[in-house]
């Protein structure tokens, strides 16, 4: 058995202005109280888009809830002339905690690299924040690769010549099951996280390896979280649409309940 705290992660994505997400949270947090629900069993954290992370830290802190705060995105620079983009620095000061890095949608539509991935990382390792590293193949790189070969190599490729590696969580995401209803079987989503696991200790030591957070992401819900989190190489997942639900994303935070069912 491992001591990882299992992290439940909802990344909102382009929905919600800072109005609505005030809402959201102050009902998630309802929700998981009058279910008793405790942090050990689960870190949840929100992923709001940037106009509303005032809003929401200013929340959190002033009424005590136990819910994390995570940016969806960050700029590999921490000053300049980069109209648009947002710094680490920037985020520390709103008591971000986590930040998505190398989401498929900032790799396809946006165009981030291997190398791009790996500069936003050490960004977040500089300014103190926890890179939550997504990666995952295509379907065609699936059929022509294999489904661990493409989150193996962007793994090592985004922890690759860093003078020192902080805390980081890896997300994968097969982007053929993101917001398309299909989704990796348990079985397979633990055999991709354990290779990643044996990659990162190959590469980085064992220590490491059994220290950090693999999660699962691409169309879960809480009617099939807990065949992903009864593994224990998932420690966790990213939730895209089901994470604007409350009720649903509360039930996913609340897989253990599934599992002993």
């Amino acid at each position: 058995m491992t001591n990882r705290v299992p992290l439940i992660a909802g990344n909102w994505k382009m929905n919600l202005d800072h109005q609505q997400g005030i809402a959201l949270v102050q009902k998630l947090a309802w929700t998981l109280k009058d279910a008793n629900h405790e942090t050990k069993d689960g870190e949840v954290v929100v992923f709001p888009g940037f106009t509303s992370l005032r809003s929401i830290q200013t929340l959190i802190d002033a009424d005590k809830l136990e819910i994390g705060l995570g940016a969806q995105d960050l700029s590999q620079h921490d000053a300049g002339a980069f109209t648009g983009e947002i710094s680490g620095a920037a985020l520390k000061k709103l008591d971000v905690q986590y930040v998505l890095i190398g989401h498929s949608e900032r790799r396809t539509y946006h165009h981030e690299d291997d190398a791009i991935v790996q500069a936003k990382t050490a960004a977040a390792f500089r300014h103190g924040i926890v890179p939550v590293i997504c990666v995952g193949e295509t379907l065609e790189e699936l059929e022509t690769q294999g489904q661990s070969a493409v989150p193996v190599r962007q793994t090592l490729a985004a922890l690759a010549d860093h003078e020192k590696l902080g805390e980081f969580v890896i997300a994968y995401e097969p982007v053929w099951a993101i917001g398309t209803g299909k989704v990796a079987t348990a079985e397979e989503a633990a055999q991709v996280a354990a290779k990643i696991r044996e990659a990162i200790a190959a590469e980085h030591g064992e220590d490491l390896a059994q220290a950090t957070r693999i999660l699962y992401g691409g169309s879960v819900k809480a009617a099939n979280v807990a065949g992903f989190l009864r593994s224990p190489e998932v420690d966790g997942v990213l939730v895209g649409g089901a994470s604007l639900d409350v009720e649903e994303f509360s039930g996913i935070a609340r897989f253990k309940k599934h599992i002993a069912l």
